[in-house]
């Protein structure tokens, strides 16, 4: 796993996922809400800084953009921290992160006699969709 990579959801140690009602997830999503939109900004920052350092090639980095060089690199660490750290306080919660880009996440849910995962994304409004675990996004259905 890269140094920018979410830890791998789901929970530790192989104990059951907790589960949530569809009232419980809403109830959540308040509480969810700021720290995935302040996750997005990180994660297009993140992007940017990577894609400026790449731009910097060994020749212009050896040539007087050291310095610009080494400050992006410190940015890069400095926001991957901060998404590590937002991703794992989402983790603990027992919420799965799907896609930092859309403000992906996934309450995993008793249905039928199940798991299945009740999927929201940020912009939407109340959870109106679900999906099996296996099937992801494209396999949304309406609740």
């Amino acid at each position: 796993m890269a140094p920018t990579d979410p830890p791998p959801s789901g929970p530790a140690g192989g104990s059951a996922p907790r589960l949530f009602t569809l009232a419980e997830a809403n109830a959540l999503l308040p509480e969810l809400i700021p720290i995935l939109e302040r996750l997005r900004l990180a994660k297009a920052a993140l992007d940017d800084a990577r894609a400026s350092l790449a731009r910097l090639t060994p020749a212009m980095r050896g040539n007087g953009h050291a310095a610009a060089g080494a400050e992006l690199e410190g940015r890069i660490r400095e926001l991957a921290a901060e998404i590590a750290a937002d991703v794992r306080g989402i983790l603990a919660r027992g919420v799965e992160v799907k896609d930092l880009d859309h403000g992906l996440i996934d309450f995993p849910s008793p249905r039928e006699g199940r798991v299945v995962f009740l999927c929201w994304r940020l912009g939407e409004g109340p959870i109106g969709w679900w999906h099996e675990t296996d099937a992801g996004f494209a396999g949304r259905r309406p609740l």
